[in-house]
Order: C-alpha cells, then sequence, then structure tokens
C-alpha cells in the first residue's frame, strides 16, 4: 500500500488494547520512520505532520502513533513498561504495513527517548537507526546526564537533532554525551532553536523555515545508515 496522504492504522498492544497510527508511505520509499510523539501532544501535532510530509517528499515512509495514555486523552505520560511495549507494537505493526522497506524508529521527546529506552533493554527487530526531535537529556531547569546513561547500551546509530535553547537538553552536558558515545551519534544542532524548534524573531529566522529544514537533514542521515550496510 503507497499513498502520499496519511491512512489511519490500528496498533495492537495487547490482546485488550491498541493504539490508533497514521501511514504515510510515498510511491517509491526506501524507508520508514516509526514516529512517536512527544509527552503533551498526540501524533496529529502539526510538528510531527510536518515531519511527515516533508519526509514523503523526500521518499521516506512514516508510522505515526498514539502512546495508550494519549489515545484515552490522558494527562498523565505512561510509564515506560507500557510505553515501551507501545514503541515495540508500533515497530512491528511498520513491518508488517510497510514490507521490504528499511525501518528507523524514535520521535519527539518523550517519545524518542522511550524508543531509546526500548531498544536499550532489547533491539527493536530491524530498525537500523534511531532518530531524536529534541533529546530530553533533562527536566528544564535540573541540568543532568542520567537520562542519557541508556543510550551508551544502544548499538545502532543515533541522530540527535536539537535546538541551541532547548531547556531540555544543556548543549554543554549534551555534546560531551554525544562525543563518548562515539561514531553511533550524530548531532544536527539548530541556532535559537528551543525544544519546539522554536526561534526568537531576533534570529531573522521563522519557525517554518527551521521546521522546514528538518526532513532534509533526518532523511540524509537515514540515506547514511542505510548507505552503511
Amino acid at each position: 500500500m503507497t499513498s502520499a496522504t496519511p491512512r489511519p492504522a490500528k496498533i495492537r498492544i495487547a490482546a485488550a488494547q491498541s493504539v490508533s497510527g497514521l501511514l504515510q508511505i510515498p510511491d517509491g520509499a526506501r524507508a520508514c520512520y516509526v514516529l512517536a510523539h512527544g509527552a503533551g501532544a498526540g501524533m496529529m501535532h502539526p510538528f510531527l505532520a510536518s515531519v511527515a510530509a516533508g519526509l514523503a517528499e523526500r521518499g521516506i515512509a512514516t508510522l505515526r502513533y498514539q502512546f495508550p495514555y494519549m489515545e484515552r486523552r490522558a494527562k498523565r505520560p505512561d510509564s515506560p513498561v507500557v510505553a515501551q511495549a507501545a514503541v515495540r507494537a508500533a515497530v512491528a505493526e511498520a513491518s508488517r504495513l510497510a514490507p521490504g522497506l528499511a525501518l528507523i524508529a524514535g520521535g519527539k521527546s518523550f517519545g524518542g527517548r522511550m524508543t531509546s529506552q526500548a531498544q536499550a533493554v532489547e533491539a527493536l527487530p530491524g530498525v537500523r537507526g534511531i532518530a531524536f526531535l529534541g533529546f530530553p537529556l533533562h527536566a528544564p531547569g535540573r541540568p543532568s546526564e542520567e537520562r542519557g546513561s541508556h543510550l551508551f547500551d544502544v548499538r545502532v546509530p543515533m541522530l540527535f537533532l536539537q535546538g541551541s535553547r532547548d531547556e531540555f537538553a544543556d548543549l554543554k552536558l549534551l555534546k560531551p554525551l554525544l562525543e563518548r558515545l562515539g561514531a553511533r551519534a550524530t548531532s544536527a544542532i539548530f541556532p535559537d532553536a528551543d525544544h519546539s524548534f522554536h526561534v526568537p524573531v531576533r534570529s531573522g529566522r521563522t519557525d517554518a523555515e527551521v521546521r522546514a529544514d528538518i526532513p532534509g537533514v533526518l532523511a540524509g542521515w537515514i540515506d547514511t545508515v542505510l548507505g552503511a550496510r
């Protein structure tokens, strides 16, 4: 099934539990990005929609999906165990719905972190890399590397797209962490952008311009990962 338009999907996590998804497969797709949302907004958020659309233009499919708490419209995010089960189910469904496509997983903030935690516990079948749209290294105003400790157990390439003003990831902490991860970690820093990739007027750029760059950077990295094997 190919379509540049997102199509509904149902992702079964357990016998009595499933969540919604949106599958977008452009003609000639060469990979599929299994894209998880952040803690405060679901898969329909305009930012994720723009990333998916931009990737489709570049021949990359996406499967966006909801975590169970978002599906229930609850405010409190799922526990890591529940969230990681959703990640695994989404990856499995992407493999089923887009057979033959190389898989990349990850997502925005909370979604990306839950994906990498799942990968650290047990490798996600078929996943060739993890891409973070703003990795949440620590809570705002509470600098720490603790949330990044599991990344050393991730054995696939990782891409970190980060704003230089991201209050969830002090670059003075993030950059040394990425250096210690070595060749597995690639970063793309967006000047003046915050955790939502918003930029102030004084930057001379608009949010739309910054966000338009993200799919190109992501697609280029995916091609590098695919070409490495």
